[in-house]
């Protein structure tokens, strides 16, 4: 939850012309981070439950890719970008950890 708080503080940063480019694209992987194992966690099986922690790191994914493009167009520093990868590789090794608790 914590990372989707500081995509958004971040993306708000960005020039009013990202709007709906990469700032509503990073907000929408960032939320889909915690709403996917919060759905997930309903499920009945673990099968299920697997493949939504699974379209989570997707979504860490996606968000680290597009931190590489606003790093690119220098809507965030190198250290910024450090920094978030951090907390996306600590989410991303959490996530698989429990994820292969459940297999």
């Amino acid at each position: 939850m914590s990372l989707v708080t500081e995509i958004y503080k971040l993306t708000n940063t960005f020039p009013s012309h990202e709007r709906f480019g990469l700032m509503s694209q990073m907000q929408r992987a960032a939320v889909s981070v915690p709403t996917n194992i919060a759905e997930g966690s309903a499920k009945t099986s673990n099968k299920d439950f697997t493949r939504f922690l699974e379209m989570s790191v997707g979504s860490l994914l996606e968000l680290e890719t597009e931190l590489i493009i606003v790093l690119n167009l220098k809507y965030i520093d190198s250290m910024a970008l450090e920094d978030i990868q951090n907390k996306i590789i600590e989410l991303q090794k959490m996530i698989t950890g429990f994820k292969n608790k459940l297999d």
